[in-house]
């Protein structure tokens, strides 16, 4: 089974994924990282050279991609969720975890962030936030299995939330290895 953490930019998705991956043992991929492996360019240059349509086309292929393996670790793309198909592709074989936090937070880090495109083209930048944020809302929330608000946690503190959650649903027998302090797998 994988763990997929979904969730707007911001809201620490990479970082999480990355120390779950650690803490777990398991092998962890960026979708938005292994687009821009494969296409060669930035996502920027993607959507200004092919638009969204074909970054999101991407974006299904991959999510279909992952949804067939195992053991993963998935750091979603934030608007991985606007297409159901994407979901469902990554929930076949996932447990999905929305990384969520409110607008001021995700401003205060993501505030200098030129790696992404604006995604309405003309509102200010706080605006877009806030209203992209409250359209997607309720697919993160149709999406999630589990929610972890990180806007006032810690990576290491958010990355325990959801190890926690993962035993308290899967609760491992005590002469499991993880169970002594191994990694899960």
């Amino acid at each position: 089974m994988n763990i997929v953490l979904i969730g707007y930019r911001g809201t620490g998705k990479s970082t999480i994924a990355r120390e779950l991956g650690a803490r777990l043992g398991r092998e962890v991929v960026s979708m938005d990282a292994e687009i821009v492996r494969r296409a060669g360019c930035a996502i920027p240059e993607i959507v200004a050279r092919h638009g969204w349509e074909h970054f999101r086309d991407l974006e299904s292929a991959l999510a279909a991609e992952l949804g067939r393996r195992d053991g993963l670790i998935v750091d979603a793309g934030g608007g991985v969720i606007v297409r159901s198909a994407n979901v469902a592709a990554l929930k076949a074989n996932g447990v999905v975890f929305w990384l969520e936090a409110d607008v001021a937070t995700i401003i205060d880090r993501i505030g200098g962030d030129d790696q992404r495109p604006s995604l309405s083209g003309a509102r200010s930048f706080v605006d877009e936030v806030a209203d992209i944020l409250a359209e997607r809302t309720p697919k993160y929330r149709a999406a999630a299995d589990h929610i972890v608000n990180t806007a006032e946690l810690s990576a290491a503190e958010a990355v325990a939330a959801i190890d926690s959650l993962l035993t308290r649903a899967c609760p491992l027998p005590d002469s499991h290895p993880s169970a002594m302090g191994s990694p899960r797998t």
